[in-house]
């Protein structure tokens, strides 16, 4: 794994513009940097990325089938009472999911380790499905790039085929975000994008538009009734919405379904770590209350916890309320404070690699159930933020 200097397409900003990349700059500051690149063997890919995060995937599965069974860890990842019914049943009746993305550390060496699971709203897909693979393309064609240059990227193809899978063709799908929101309103339609390349029907609604007739389903602006909807809206915020009494009754198919709403919360790392305590690609991690007690399982993570912790709410995006401490001290912290009345989890800090003074993330994308690609954003900060930076990403063998 390595940092390339491999320069800017000259007609970069054209190219993005083209492209409908709107946001490949925000407040003077690229969001976009292909300036330089990150270079992997195919080994690293394959064997300390891709297949890792398809475990890590079917681990959280396993997850999710204890926590909907266990009303101690409903409470513990904030799950509305009200709403575990909706939340369990959706699980066992096998509602189909459709996508998410890993968040790992990784050095070159491995193993990759899971910092959190971005299971229900993921974004960046936009930029990891379709423009950095038109910047290979651009690379190669140029020279810049040797020929026969890879990249670890089948997301549009893996999305058409699980769309394919999950519809029959001329299925009509809603997909719904804040159209005033640039990044959620990209990842919406590149989804619908893989919709329409599976032959299926896909319209966007404003999340604003979406009403309840009178017979209790949803609709979109021109009335139509909602069957399938692909939401950009996270489930903890959904399940205490208005319309939230209305979720299990509307004749919906929701992508996420409900029972995501367990496995994007980051009370999943305490649960994981239970279940698969010293698991190669997990970080110990336990609920606040655990570590304040000093549990069994605290103690024997007591080496990993001296190096550092990470205090993070069980809800929360793009570093929003996390803590890093080490030696007692705080050694950063997110200035994004909205997150802080929701439970917490404590994790083990596990120091990310440092290339050129940033330090990447490495984002391993899940369709269906397996990983189909990746992306990556850098920061100086030891915390990834909603204006960290995208970096492609190359294969060199």
């Amino acid at each position: 794994m390595q940092r390339i200097a491999t320069g800017a397409r000259p007609d970069l900003p054209a190219k993005a513009e083209a492209a409908g990349f709107t946001f490949h700059t925000m407040y003077g500051e690229p969001y976009w940097d292909e300036e330089t690149a990150y270079a992997f063997t195919l080994a690293q890919v394959e064997t300390d990325i891709e297949d890792p995060a398809t475990e890590l995937h079917a681990m959280c599965r396993e997850a999710a089938a204890r926590i909907v069974d266990d009303e101690e860890l409903m409470e513990r990842l904030a799950i509305p009472r009200a709403h575990w019914d909706l939340v369990a049943q959706s699980w066992k009746t096998g509602q189909p999911e459709l996508y998410g993305r890993f968040d790992l550390i990784y050095d070159g060496t491995g193993p990759a380790r899971m910092i959190e699971y971005n299971a229900d709203t993921p974004t960046a897909l936009f930029e990891s499905a379709a423009f950095q693979w038109t910047w290979l393309e651009d690379m190669i064609e140029s020279g810049a790039l040797p020929a026969g240059s890879d990249q670890f990227n089948g997301i549009h193809e893996a999305l058409t085929a699980r769309f394919r899978a999950l519809f029959a063709p001329n299925t009509d799908i809603h997909f719904t975000a804040f159209e005033s929101n640039v990044e959620d309103y990209a990842t919406v339609e590149m989804m619908a994008y893989a919709a329409r390349a599976a032959d299926l029907g896909a319209h966007f609604v404003d999340l604003s538009q979406i009403g309840l007739t009178d017979r209790g389903q949803f609709a979109d602006a021109d009335k139509r009734i909602i069957g399938h909807l692909f939401k950009l809206y996270p489930w903890e915020d959904l399940l205490r919405d208005n319309f939230a009494p209305h979720l299990g009754s509307a004749q919906c198919t929701y992508l996420e379904p409900a029972w995501k709403a367990v496995v994007s919360n980051k009370g999943l790392l305490p649960v994981l770590w239970r279940m698969y305590e010293g698991h190669p690609n997990l970080l110990p991690a336990f609920f606040a209350d655990e570590v304040a007690a000093g549990s069994p399982a605290v103690t024997r993570a007591a080496d990993a916890l001296s190096r550092g912790t990470v205090t993070k709410p069980v809800f929360g995006r793009e570093g929003a309320g996390v803590t890093i401490r080490q030696g007692g001290a705080v050694l950063e912290a997110s200035d994004n404070t909205e997150y802080d009345a929701h439970p917490q989890v404590v994790q083990a800090y596990a120091e990310m690699p440092v290339f050129d003074a940033f330090r990447p993330v490495i984002g391993a994308w899940i369709v269906g159930e397996t990983c189909v690609g990746m992306g990556l954003r850098e920061d100086p900060s030891r915390i990834t933020q909603d204006l960290s930076r995208f970096k492609p990403h190359y294969i060199t063998d």
